[in-house]
């Protein structure tokens, strides 16, 4: 039998007539559906990703943070989830997983999918410094994450308890000096932000501190406003309250310049040039986001950053506002992880 390819008109007719079915009828939609889909493959890679992801975001979002409610890095989150499901036009949840100094949020990260609607927000700290202190984080900053936006700085406070010698910044490096091992100082646990800012010091001011590590900022703070140990550094917004009434006494910020908040406190560098230790807010998606989600949730952080009720609430917390988009935030990280890792490997910092 011959194929119906290479049948005659007549032929072909005549097979129709003794089925009684017009297979050329019933061709044309397979032929056109073989056409479509070729035609699809054929163009799909000039498809822009906006108009891939053109729906995006079509159901709520969620914010991990790796860190537990009422702290700095989980009270910026919050403000960015109103001011991000105003934007968006989808609910935006913050789900707070904390452990381990941040571990335990970021891990869980690393197991969702890259599709937009998991978003990681969090603090240098985290996701810096515990790389380099705690073996078992499995984890890099680098590799595994991608930079979407920086949005918030916050300055460390170095605090005395009142009672302390030294009354300003000069008499206190001085005092610790003159007398080394003497003094402790508290964190709120080996290998945080805090702790490695008291070994930054003792590196850069030829000091001899001790440190004492606690169980979170605020039993650390606890003991400083008691006298059971004579300083520590905290944030900014953990330290303005008790600084303010008198239980704990500012003399020294870890920013570049003096802070709004505390103008009469200096900066640590002016007494040492180049001490620096900020913690930092920023926006991060699971590597492989596609660069279309990433610019779209960009310009969320974008326009929440321009809100006058985001920049009030930050100013009441001692927050002061970054704009680093994909490519700054990427150069900052980059360098401030060489930094502490220097720091840690310095002092010998481990957390495990």
């Amino acid at each position: 039998m011959t194929s119906p390819r290479h049948r005659t008109p007549a032929r072909r007719a005549l097979f129709s007539l003794s089925f009684g079915v017009d297979f050329r009828r019933l061709l044309r939609p397979a032929i056109a559906a073989r056409t479509l889909a070729l035609t699809s493959l054929a163009i799909l890679p000039w498809l822009s990703p906006v108009a891939v992801h053109a729906a995006y975001p079509d159901r709520p979002i969620t914010i991990t943070v790796p860190t537990a409610p009422g702290g700095t890095v989980d009270i910026v989150a919050r403000v960015l989830a109103e001011q991000f499901a105003k934007t968006l036009g989808q609910p935006v949840v913050v789900n707070n997983k904390a452990g381990a100094g941040g571990v335990v949020g970021t891990q869980a990260m690393l197991r969702e999918a890259p599709d937009g609607y998991n978003i990681l927000v969090t603090a240098n700290s985290n996701q810096l410094i515990v790389p380099w202190v705690v073996k078992s984080a499995r984890f890099d900053p680098i590799r595994d994450f991608v930079p979407i936006a920086a949005v918030g700085v916050v300055p460390n406070v170095l605090c005395v308890n009142p009672n302390f010698l030294a009354k300003d910044l000069a008499s206190f490096l001085k005092e610790v000096k003159a007398h080394p091992d003497r003094y402790q100082y508290a964190s709120a646990g080996a290998g945080t932000l805090n702790h490695l800012l008291g070994e930054m010091m003792n590196e850069q001011g030829g000091l001899r501190l001790q440190h004492i590590p606690y169980k979170g900022v605020g039993p650390a703070m606890s003991d400083v406003m008691g006298n059971q140990v004579p300083m520590l550094f905290a944030s900014l917004p953990s330290a303005v309250e008790a600084v303010k009434s008198g239980r704990l006494r500012a003399i020294g910020v870890s920013s570049a310049a003096r802070v709004p908040l505390l103008p009469d406190v200096p900066a640590i560098s002016e007494a040492l040039p180049g001490f620096s230790g900020d913690l930092w807010v920023a926006v991060y998606a699971p590597k492989g986001t596609p660069p279309a989600i990433v610019q779209t949730v960009h310009e969320a952080v974008r326009h929440a950053m321009a809100s006058p009720d985001l920049q009030q609430r930050f100013d009441k917390l001692g927050v002061t506002a970054l704009h680093d988009g994909p490519a700054e935030l990427a150069k900052r990280q980059e360098k401030e992880f060489q930094q502490w890792k220097t720091v840690v490997q310095n002092a010998k910092v481990s957390a495990e």
